[in-house]
């Protein structure tokens, strides 16, 4: 069953508590960790993360959008994240974070920017649990889905089941019921949404909708 992955960077931030229980039918929440560094936006650090854990009844998807994550991201693990996904491109040595993170007991993702080929990637997918294709550029929520990044996760979905992986394939920016069927049918399994959940009246029911419209669609 596809997993939808409520992204509270479109929660408010002063009702976090009561956005957390509007989502509790949701797979995990998707918390994005920002140091106006890597990313042009800063969001949340590990205070904060620790918070969000502590209240939320489901687990937590962390994703760093972060420099020096070999330094950071263990740090998101122990603090009980269930997944914790980082840059390719702001890691120095991606499989051995992933490794270290997998050892303190999280899932480990490696997360993608649109313009970053999967190519190097496709060779290490059993390093990882997850892997990330930003449909948007990192850094703003509210921003429209990139088509173009959907070649990338078929060519994932591709190597994962051909190699009979349990890798998550998760899609992230832009996804609305419309999207969320181009990326399913690329082969995506995983899906974060955000304004397109939270501003809906019933986020329960826009939650199952998603998820049922992905299962439709599935690769």
């Amino acid at each position: 069953m596809p997993r939808i992955n409520p992204s509270i960077l479109a929660a408010d931030f002063v009702n976090m508590q009561r956005d957390l229980d509007r989502i509790a039918t949701a797979d995990l929440v998707h918390v994005d960790v920002m140091d106006n560094h890597f990313v042009p936006n800063l969001t949340f650090g590990p205070q904060m993360v620790g918070r969000i854990h502590d209240v939320s009844a489901i687990p937590l998807d962390v994703h760093l959008m972060i420099d020096d994550p070999d330094r950071w991201a263990p740090g998101y693990a122990e603090l009980g994240a269930y997944s914790v996904t980082f840059h390719a491109e702001a890691a120095s040595d991606p499989v051995a974070l992933a490794r270290r993170l997998r050892s303190m007991g999280a899932r480990a993702g490696v997360a993608l920017k649109p313009g970053t080929p999967a190519d190097p990637y496709i060779d290490l997918l059993e390093e990882f649990d997850q892997v990330l294709v930003m449909t948007v550029e990192p850094g703003f929520g509210g921003q429209s889905f990139m088509p173009e990044t959907m070649p990338k996760l078929t060519a994932l979905r591709e190597a994962v089941s051909a190699r009979g992986l349990d890798v998550w394939l998760q899609v992230d920016g832009g996804i609305t019921e419309e999207t969320i069927v181009t990326a399913a049918k690329a082969g995506a399994d995983t899906f974060v949404a955000g304004s397109s959940v939270f501003r809906a009246a019933d986020t329960a029911a826009q939650i199952t909708l998603l998820r049922d419209t992905a299962a439709q669609h599935a690769h």
